[in-house]
C-alpha cells in the first residue's frame, strides 16, 4: 500500500518526481504528455499540486497491458491521467 500523497507537498519534490518518471510515463500506451498542475472538477481545484499525466483518451484498467497502467502515486505524489485528445502542431 502506498503511503497517502501529501497535499502541502513541495514543487521542488514534485518535479524531481516528473523529472525522474518523464520518460517511462511517456512509454505508455496513449500517454502524450506529463506536467505539474492542479486537478480541476467543476472549474475549481482539486486537492494540491500533483503530477498530471495526459493521455489521448482514457482505457478501462482492465483492458490495459500492465506494463501501460499508470499509478496513482509516485515517491509520495498524486498522479492524475487527463485525457485531453490527439496532440497536434498549431501553426
Amino acid at each position: 500500500m502506498q503511503p497517502k500523497a501529501n497535499e502541502d507537498i513541495s514543487i521542488a519534490h514534485i518535479q524531481a518526481v516528473k523529472v525522474r518518471y518523464e520518460a517511462d510515463l511517456l512509454k505508455k500506451a496513449n500517454v502524450v504528455g506529463v506536467g505539474i498542475g492542479l486537478r480541476m472538477r467543476q472549474g475549481r481545484p482539486v486537492g494540491g499540486p500533483a503530477l498530471i499525466v495526459n493521455v489521448t483518451h482514457k482505457v478501462p484498467l482492465e483492458q490495459l497491458h500492465p506494463t501501460d497502467r499508470i499509478p496513482d502515486m509516485l515517491d509520495g505524489v498524486r498522479v492524475w491521467v487527463e485525457a485531453i485528445g490527439e496532440v497536434k502542431a498549431q501553426r
